[in-house]
């Protein structure tokens, strides 16, 4: 692994100041000069991508890639608010990789961690895309979103479709204004994915950009991969029945949209438990913990879902949020819901059947259907859990609840960054 390849990027700075800024707009604005952080070989790659088991699914590596941090404007939640966010840019490179190169725009996965950010070659996911995409000839940017990594902004919007999608649009405009000077040329093809949370803003950037952008952004396909499309579903269900890691993702959606709308609560005392109403607030994403800290500290309970969010919410709140759909957090919720409207550009819905954490049949397959009953055609879906049930079979037989509580972010990702690879292959 080699630090600095191209060392002269820290005239970057010097060729941005003159650039201007982005139609008018500081949207997408790159903020100082982006920093390379590594390059790895494609035989680099290939031991890393063989050591996590990935190698079987990605296949050799044809590229080397350069592992580069940029920060770029972007806007906040409120209206006229400008803040910024941090993106890492993998870069293709090598004889038998000479580009132009198609982007892949990438937005990550629920993250608890908020120093986290993907411009990491040793960081899971980000590897996943070095290996899937990069080193196969795909120009990525990954989003650290607002709230996380160089971020300034006070608090991560968590699934809050406007901002998702203005990150990851604004990371496609940094992306291009410092491609030049980092050595990169890029086709104009633009393609959209992201996992979990990301997968929901991803989903939010092409509707965004279908019905807003066009003129700008040439997107020619789509993959979103276990997002929660039906975040106001997801919720009522989380009420009903188990939602794995529930007592992550729901408290973190609630304090989310609380700050965004100010409309859930009066006080947090009105809908958290103590002890979790005197910090549940700025508990997430957390400067120094991880979710299993979190857990394992006693800041958030260890118990089984539905006993966990009964520890955290009052009895009243969480009955209100399965009865009454004129609830606050219902009503915010559906804000963030990605149903009704067409996807235009190919789009690959992918997910597995058995994902205990957002789940199939209430996300994929109820929005596949919902873009279906309008006559939509450039949408499939595809299902991973045989695939994962045959990979992983052995965890199933041996331990149900270790094959369960890694489904979702460790066994599912892989097959559907494969799904989604397979579908930018024919487009690119």
């Amino acid at each position: 692994m080699n630090l600095g390849k191209f060392g002269l990027t820290i005239l970057v700075g010097l060729i941005l100041a003159a650039c201007g800024e982005n139609n008018g707009s500081s949207r997408g604005k790159v903020i100082g000069a982006p920093m390379v952080i590594a390059s790895l070989t494609a035989a680099e790659l290939d031991t890393a991508a063989a050591a996590s088991g990935l190698l079987a699914l990605t296949g050799n590596a044809k590229c080397d890639v350069t592992v580069v941090q940029i920060n770029y404007q972007t806007p906040g939640t409120q209206s006229s608010e400008m803040s910024n966010a941090s993106a890492a840019v993998l870069i293709p490179s090598g004889v038998s990789c000479p580009g132009p190169f198609s982007l892949i725009a990438y937005a990550k996965s629920t993250d608890v961690e908020k120093p986290r950010t993907m411009a990491n070659p040793n960081d899971s996911e980000t590897l996943s895309l070095m290996a899937f995409y990069a080193a196969q000839g795909y120009a990525v940017v990954a989003t650290d979103y607002l709230g996380y990594a160089l971020s300034s902004y006070p608090y991560h919007p968590y699934l809050h479709a406007d901002s998702e999608a203005s990150s990851v649009i604004d990371s496609i405009r940094a992306t291009r204004l410092a491609a030049a000077s980092l050595g990169l040329t890029l086709n104009g093809k633009i393609m959209v994915t992201g996992y979990s949370e990301g997968g929901h803003a991803s989903m939010a950037t092409q509707r965004t950009i279908e019905r807003e952008n066009t003129g700008e952004f040439k997107l020619v396909a789509a993959a979103h991969l276990a997002g929660p499309y039906n975040l106001s579903g997801t919720l009522v269900d989380a009420v009903n029945s188990p939602l794995l890691a529930a007592q992550i993702f729901v408290p973190f959606a609630v304090t989310s949209m609380q700050k965004i709308y100010g409309t859930l609560y009066a006080k947090a005392t009105d809908v958290f438990n103590s002890p979790y109403d005197s910090y549940i607030e700025s508990l997430l994403p957390n400067p120094t913990l991880t979710s299993t800290t979190l857990i394992t500290q006693g800041m958030l309970p260890a118990d089984a879902p539905l006993i966990a969010m009964g520890k955290i919410f009052k009895s009243s709140y969480l009955s209100s949020i399965a009865t009454d759909s004129n609830n606050a957090t219902i009503v915010a919720a559906k804000k963030q819901d990605l149903l009704g409207w067409n996807p235009v550009a190919p789009t690959t819905l992918c997910s597995g059947l058995a994902d205990p954490t957002v789940k199939f049949l209430l996300n994929a397959k109820t929005t596949y259907d919902d873009f279906i009953s309008r006559g939509g055609t450039s949408v499939t879906i595809v299902d991973v859990d045989p695939a994962i049930q045959s990979y992983y079979g052995s965890v199933l037989a041996a331990s149900p609840a270790t094959y369960y509580g890694l489904y979702h972010g460790t066994f599912e990702p892989p097959f559907c960054y494969q799904e989604a690879k397979k579908l930018f292959d024919l487009n690119k």
